[in-house]
């Protein structure tokens, strides 16, 4: 479950203080969610500045105190890797040195931090290379994973982290001015008159909106490919732009995931309004909807429009299996707007 950067501050602090912080945690969330930020705060956290006098970080008041940005932390016991290659990719020599530090002795008190930044741009050797570190932690070491896509992550890296999944800190907007307008009469019809029809109408509307950005996800990672082929196929091992095509592949699944995630999120929300509405509850989370989801709420009783919700929730979980995606969501809008 996705949690506020300052609700996951507030939990590493309660286990840093009862001796219970673990070695290394993966912090993800999109961009703007606050990753480094959080991150400056649990190096403060953990290496507290010398007391100058003032409230300290975490002090009783409960004024905001100004934090040093990540960049500014670094040092002989904090280390910062990022993708720095023209490929942006984080290579396996920075992750070696980033182990050499953590095996370097510490004062007492003293905490070996090792942050990685876009931590999704380590292909499988620095990946293979970070994972003795994380399966046998030196005494006193913390690693900070931070990515916007965990998903491409190897699976044996993230199962050695505490995953932490950051809210972003405004409502993401997925529908574009057009889509919003085209969607938004499809889901009016809908409420208007129910009909499998209609459903499946709205349905092919959903996913004109996940192709055309697919589509968008792909070109811009073909284009990316491209780019590295011009510039490094004269100088790499006969399989690199075999190797880089397949990561660009995943890539864009990843990323289609995440939009699909997205858009699922807003249609959910859309029928969680339809809900409030028809119980008189404040807070909508599309306000700029407010008309559609009345209508909509107006046209079914409360137990119809629940059984409606449960079937999106629903395909939201099943999409994150290997369901046959087209069939999955033919049936789940039959359900919930038919």
């Amino acid at each position: 479950m996705a949690v506020t950067a300052k609700k996951a501050l507030a939990l590493m602090t309660e286990a840093h203080e009862r001796g219970r912080l673990a070695h290394a945690f993966l912090v993800s969330g999109p961009a703007g969610s606050g990753k480094r930020d959080l991150a400056a705060r649990v190096i403060q956290l953990v290496n507290p500045p010398p007391d100058d006098g003032a409230a300290n970080l975490f002090g009783d008041d409960d004024r905001e105190v100004a934090v040093k940005p990540l960049e500014e932390l670094e040092g002989e016991f904090v280390r910062i890797v990022r993708p720095e290659s023209k490929s942006r990719r984080i290579k396996v020599e920075q992750i070696r040195e980033l182990e050499h530090a953590f095996q370097m002795a510490a004062p007492a008190g003293t905490w070996k931090i090792g942050v990685v930044l876009d931590a999704d741009r380590m292909w499988d050797e620095p990946s293979n290379a970070f994972l003795k570190t994380l399966e046998e932690p030196p005494p006193g070491s913390l690693v900070l994973l931070l990515t916007a896509q965990p998903e491409l992550l190897l699976p044996t890296i993230r199962s050695r982290c505490v995953d932490l999944v950051l809210q972003p800190v405004s409502r993401a907007e997925p529908l574009e001015g057009e889509e919003r307008e085209a969607f938004g009469q499809l889901l009016d019809r809908s409420g208007r008159e129910r009909s499998a029809r209609g459903a499946l109408l709205l349905r092919g509307g959903f996913e004109a909106i996940l192709a055309s950005r697919k589509a968008a996800i792909a070109a811009r990672n073909e284009a990316s490919l491209k780019e590295e082929a011009a510039a490094y196929k004269q100088t790499t091992e006969g399989d690199w732009l075999e190797k880089r095509a397949e990561y660009f592949k995943a890539r864009t699944e990843a990323e289609y995931i995440g939009v699909r995630a997205g858009l699922m999120d807003w249609l959910i929300g859309w029928m969680g309004d339809a809900v409030r509405q028809k119980v008189g509850a404040a807070g909508l989370a599309y306000p700029e909807s407010a008309a559609e989801t009345a209508a909509f709420a107006a046209s079914e009783e409360l137990p119809g429009l629940l059984r409606r919700l449960d079937a999106l929730q629903e395909l939201r979980e099943g999409l994150n299996t290997n369901v046959q995606e087209g069939l999955a969501m033919e049936i789940a809008f039959l359900r919930a707007f038919g």
